[in-house]
């Protein structure tokens, strides 16, 4: 771990040095492994440790200027303070963002393990293992063209000239296992699967291999689909992509801009169905990446941003929270400026219902939602994404060809027909299946 007291008392003495009143540095260290295979061979090794540090300096105006710096001894962060002191001299006087009321607040107390990193030979072994499975799961199975697995140790803190010390750290590990299978005369169909966990060892390696050849075999069926209106059922990490693609509804910063789907009055008005509830919740424990601060050193903790349909929190920094009149909330990422951004969604369980895919007639399951980056429209809070999924009739899947779903996104939250309850962890969040009634389906 770093030595917090050690980092203090440097930046003290340079503060000093230089004649800096009044300062912040935030960063984190990182060191990771990777490896992907082909045919069974090395195709992409990687291990590399890299550092991020900001520094941020305010001058006798009140104003601030910022440094970025990959270097954490005393050279690098002298560098990094002089360069920010100077560039406060062409800060904005406009919102000039302080210290964060809660940079000295207690923070939670994570009980995450650290796992010790597995030697390179025995990551290659487990991949090269994993694709010979999938190899043998079906003959139509040709390749793995993307697969890997990883592991990281991470560490992160925050100190300022008023006192505050925040480090913490940890370990996490990921598999990906994507296959590519053609039959003759059809065209190539691709699945995947993912897990995550606290180190290799605890990655479930066996579910991921059965999940992706379960999800590549059922896909080769694969049959056109009219367009038309459907009852369509997200899995849990379609849904975290599209909520996620529209975060500007709780952004803080984005409202503040003009820039969001909500406005500062919108808190306590119905934006979904009562069935749903979304929360930001970085410490939620299948958070395997869980930090305890943000870039601001406030801490992190579960905000609710909708409550049975209810719009009740927005995400804020310091600056944003103290523009609203509110708290800030731990979501803070310091760069050229502050910004505000979500940290692990989890859209709550509801209640279920009659609904099931063993019984639904004529259902469309969407389980992944693609080109997010240009079919999604957030300002205008509309959406036109082309995605992998089945038509499902009690319980049979039938693999759709090339479809795309269109909608609005505040028109399909309110239409939720249901909420299962059983979760799902993802890497970036934790959702259950969720029901929407009346969404456009295009095929070609």
């Amino acid at each position: 771990m770093l030595d917090i007291d050690t980092l203090a008392a440097q930046a003290e003495t340079l503060s000093k040095k230089l004649n800096i009143s009044k300062y912040d540095i935030s960063g984190s260290a990182i060191d990771s492994t990777s490896v992907q295979i082909d045919q069974g061979k090395p195709k992409q090794v990687k291990a590399s440790q890299r550092s991020s540090v900001t520094v941020r300096v305010w001058n006798d105006a009140g104003t601030i200027g910022i440094a970025s710096t990959s270097d954490i001894d005393m050279e690098g962060m002298e560098l990094a303070l002089k360069t920010a002191k100077e560039a406060s001299n062409f800060g904005n006087k406009e919102n000039i963002p302080g210290f964060s009321p809660e940079a000295k607040t207690p923070v939670a107390d994570l009980k995450h393990p650290k796992v010790a990193p597995l030697p390179v030979n025995a990551l290659i072994e487990k991949l090269a293992a994993a694709e010979t499975e999938l190899l043998g799961a079906h003959e139509a199975i040709d390749s793995l063209p993307y697969n890997g697995i990883s592991q990281t140790e991470s560490e992160g803190f925050y100190v300022n000239s008023d006192g505050a010390r925040r480090v913490d750290g940890g370990t996490s590990a990921v598999t990906y296992l994507y296959t590519k299978a053609q039959e003759e005369d059809r065209r190539p169909r691709s699945a995947g699967a993912y897990r995550v966990g606290y180190g290799v060892e605890e990655l479930d390696l066996k579910g991921c291999i059965a999940e992706t050849a379960e999800k590549t075999i059922s896909h080769l069926g694969y049959d056109k689909i009219e367009t038309g209106k459907y009852t369509v059922v997200f899995s849990p990490e379609a849904m975290l992509s599209l909520v996620g693609a529209f975060s500007n509804m709780f952004n803080a910063q984005n409202i503040l801009d003009n820039m969001s789907l909500s406005d500062k009055d919108s808190l306590g008005k119905e934006l979904a169905s009562p069935k749903l509830s979304v929360y930001d919740d970085e410490l939620h424990e299948a958070n395997i990446g869980a930090s305890t601060f943000d870039g601001e050193g406030t801490p992190t903790r579960r905000v609710a941003l909708i409550e049975k349909g209810v719009l009740t929190g927005f995400l804020h920094s310091a600056g944003t929270a103290k523009r609203l009149d509110a708290k800030p909330t731990g979501h803070a990422n310091l760069g050229a400026k502050v910004t505000v951004s979500p940290n692990f969604f989890h859209i709550a369980g509801g209640e279920g219902g009659d609904l099931s895919l063993e019984t639904a007639e004529n259902v469309v399951y969407i389980d992944e939602l693609s080109a997010l980056h240009a079919g999604v429209q957030a300002m205008q809070g509309s959406f036109s994404l082309p995605f992998d999924g089945w038509v499902v009739n009690k319980g049979q899947k039938v693999s759709v060809e090339s479809a795309t779903v269109a909608g609005d996104i505040r028109e399909l939250l309110k239409n939720i027909a249901q909420v299962d309850v059983e979760e799902k962890q993802t890497p970036s969040g934790v959702a259950p299946h969720i029901w929407v009634e009346g969404l456009s389906i295009t095929g070609e």
